[in-house]
């Protein structure tokens, strides 16, 4: 049996009866969380991971054709939830990992009470059908092509945009170095099965309570994702933050934290 503590890098904090989840994004890892999750060890269990294939992993585990789409992700957030038979769980998911979370709860309901995203999206491309997701098809194949012919130079690239910061900050110099730190085959894989998911047809399957946090101005995620998200959501609600970028956890954790104790404490 797959000992999934070491592959998917797990780590567990706090010491409350109720589960926080925490999913990274894509070029992501766990760590991106610790601005945050000190403000919740006191009240909450936290369960940290890594995807495999992201951060400390075991790479070993990888397979293309699993991770091709988010069902594999998926699959390693039920691994992860069996492996510490984990109920009453608030997943909190950043980016992609809002998506990867809610097929999650739609699997397995009974176990989870609460959804929150942090940016998040359930379709990235702009489609026939008039949805603007914010990016063009030959953008993001522009993007693979950028990751595959000179991966330290798509995360120069990106860094900055996802931050919405100057290169030189302090934060986007983290984000860049986390985005080399990942195996740029894996990274590039992660990046079709996130910019070419559409789950806009799941939303309504939905009806966990679930929070919506969007960031002012987002240049991966445009504002009226947010509000597609809560339109289409049956049991959400959408806050805006202050905070800029599409890293709200990293760029302002204190207002994330506040938003997020908010949810948990009153429900708004």
């Amino acid at each position: 049996m797959t000992d999934i503590i070491k592959r998917n890098n797990i780590t567990i904090l706090g010491n409350g009866e109720k589960t926080l989840l925490f999913g990274h994004g894509f070029g992501c890892e766990k760590n991106m969380w610790r601005y945050i999750t000190p403000a919740f060890e006191k009240d909450y269990r936290i369960v940290l991971f890594d995807y495999v294939g992201s951060g400390g992993s075991d790479l070993s585990h990888y397979d293309s054709s699993k991770y091709s789409t988010l069902d594999g992700y998926k699959q390693d957030v039920l691994d992860i939830v069996e492996a510490l038979d984990l109920k009453e769980i608030i997943f909190v998911g950043h980016s992609v990992s809002s998506m990867i979370g809610l097929l999650s709860v739609l699997e397995k309901p009974g176990l989870f009470e609460k959804l929150i995203m942090i940016g998040p999206s359930p379709c990235y491309l702009n489609t026939n059908d008039g949805y603007k997701g914010g990016f063009d098809e030959s953008d993001v194949n522009d993007l693979l092509e950028m990751m595959e012919m000179n991966f330290s130079g798509w995360a120069s690239y990106m860094a900055p945009i996802g931050m919405h910061q100057g290169k030189d900050t302090i934060q986007t110099k983290e984000l860049e170095q986390t985005f080399n730190s990942n195996n740029p085959n894996m990274a590039r894989e992660f990046a079709e099965a996130t910019f070419f998911s559409d789950c806009r047809k799941k939303l309504s399957l939905s009806k966990i309570p679930t929070l919506i946090m969007q960031c002012s101005e987002d240049s991966i995620v445009p504002l009226e994702i947010g509000e597609y998200l809560n339109e289409h959501l049956e049991n959400s609600i959408m806050h805006v933050m202050n905070a800029k970028g599409h890293y709200p956890h990293i760029s302002n954790p204190e207002e994330t934290i506040g938003m997020i104790k908010s949810y948990l404490n009153d429900g708004v």
